[in-house]
């Protein structure tokens, strides 16, 4: 008999797909769009000849057909170049080889440096809190406590993120609830997937929706020149619909685990892999100490001002991962951990996670080839021709498709709202339809296939927890494809009857 074939590790699935785009740079004709970029007093018009410096008034917007409020440019709604509708050229070739192909991970890892460093910062402090043993003991508490209850942690935790991602848009966040979540989940007796799914498609079901999301729906309905409450409505009857049908989906599939582990999927593709995370005896439930309920306290208030942080004081990654190293010191001292047995746990436990870390930095290597190919810009023009003369109906179903796909190549959901919507929303105007559609359409979108892009979060996700990349799509596909049908019933329902 034949030996399975194995399917390739997340490293070499982003390789792949950096081969690919690369590959695509010898095909697709290149081209761009030119941007316009506000700075401080004034605009910056980027042309292929050259830069030109242009007044900041709503005349300048105006001429350049970009339908945007000058304020939300002054107020800093606005900081990311913006496509200029009807300005695409043509750009010298530039097909990427095999020396691009070989640089480009390494150019990723230096532009996702910050991410970086914020994954391996968390893999250090997770590793000196499960030294206290604390950790440990307080997840088998909540196991003990939640026996025979184990679908409420499904149902509050997986609203929870999706209520993140639809609110501020939790995304490089979620990175930090691993380690505390998936030891609990363990412990209620589930697989690796069940964790992961909570954490990561929840927090995309909620950005799917984005109901107040700064980073999609009210970036793009900015972009857009529409108030981000218009379409509101929708969007959030689409949100507990979507969560809805996850969480049941998710609770089907934890259930047949629990009662028969040998269909799990994980163990099925993957084999018995372990836990990076330290697994938890629900059965041993030790009487915590006051120094251990101080240490969890601590442990607890961390996440607490994590979340404070990036809703109420515009944290991102640099505050975010000061915070875990400030949280590290303050339990070594707390622990009376020597100095030399701190670096060593720190370092340790950063070493853990340094494969997340390569994943991240590879993957946005993809968006460089492109970039450096000239064909993102040309993707977005060639894709936005085909649906143009259609009917309502179809356009917007077409248009669901092809941010499906435009969502592998350009991952980032506010990048994608800047270069998408000055250039798709004149679209849907032209087929008779509010402009607030073509945002809805967008996040729906980028949402879903963001469950599952290799060049986004997914990738560095369920390296998290040690599932492949196979067992990831074999879970998913099923889910996305019921929320992708129902996003295009209810986009159609939208466009026709309710203009």
């Amino acid at each position: 008999m034949a030996a399975k074939r194995s399917f390739p590790t997340a490293l070499t699935v982003v390789m792949i797909v950096i081969i690919l785009s690369a590959i695509a740079t010898w095909i697709i004709p290149p081209g761009s769009y030119n941007r316009l970029l506000f700075e401080k007093d004034h605009f910056v018009l980027s042309t292929q000849e050259k830069n030109i410096e242009l007044h900041a008034k709503q005349k300048t917007l105006d001429s350049l057909g970009i339908k945007i409020d000058l304020h939300k440019f002054q107020h800093g709604d606005i900081r990311k170049p913006v496509a200029v509708p009807g300005s695409y050229h043509s750009e010298t070739k530039n097909p990427q080889g095999i020396v691009n192909i070989l640089e480009a991970p390494f150019k990723g890892i230096y532009d996702s440096v910050d991410i970086i460093f914020f994954v391996l910062m968390v893999g250090g402090f997770v590793s000196i809190f499960y030294d206290s043993g604390a950790l440990q003991k307080g997840i088998a508490f909540i196991a003990a406590k939640m026996k025979g209850k184990e679908k409420n942690l499904i149902i509050v935790f997986t609203s929870l993120f999706a209520l993140g991602g639809t609110t501020f848009g939790m995304a490089e966040e979620t990175l930090a609830f691993y380690p505390l979540v998936v030891p609990v989940f363990l412990a209620a007796g589930y697989d690796l997937l069940v964790p992961v799914a909570v954490i990561y498609l929840g927090s995309n079901i909620g950005t799917m929706t984005g109901v107040t999301c700064p980073f999609s729906v009210i970036l793009a309905s900015d972009v857009a020149g529409i108030n981000w409450s218009i379409g509101s409505t929708g969007r959030i009857i689409m949100f507990f619909i979507t969560t809805a049908i996850t969480i049941i989906y998710l609770l089907r599939y934890a259930d047949k685990v629990k009662k028969d582990p040998s269909k799990s999927l994980v163990l099925k593709y993957d084999g018995n892999v372990q836990s990076p995370f330290a697994v938890v005896d629900a059965s041993e439930t030790e009487k915590m100490s006051r120094k251990d309920k101080l240490i969890l306290l601590l442990f607890g208030a961390t996440f607490g001002m994590l979340i404070f942080g990036v809703v109420k004081l515009e944290w991102w990654l640099l505050e975010m991962t000061s915070l875990f190293f400030a949280s590290s010191l303050l339990l070594a001292i707390i622990m009376r951990m020597k100095e030399k047995v701190f670096v060593e746990k720190l370092i340790k436990g950063a070493e853990g996670l340094l494969s997340v870390a390569f994943i991240v930095g590879f993957a946005r290597g993809v968006t460089i080839i492109l970039n450096d190919g000239h064909i993102s810009d040309s993707i977005l023009f060639y894709s936005a021709n085909l649906v143009k003369g259609m009917t309502a109906a179809i356009f917007i179903v077409s248009l669901l498709l092809l941010y499906l796909v435009l969502t592998i190549f350009i991952s980032s959901t506010s990048g994608m709202a800047v270069l998408t919507m000055p250039i798709i929303a004149p679209l849907g105007l032209l087929v008779g339809m509010g402009v607030e559609n073509i945002v809805t359409v967008y996040v729906l979108g980028t949402g879903i296939m963001n469950a599952i892009s290799p060049t986004g979060l997914t990738l560095p996700s369920i390296s998290m927890v040690n599932v492949s990349y196979k067992t990831w799509l074999k879970f998913t596909t099923p889910l996305l494809i019921i929320l992708t049908i129902i996003s295009a019933i209810f986009l159609v329902i939208n466009v026709m009857f309710f203009k």
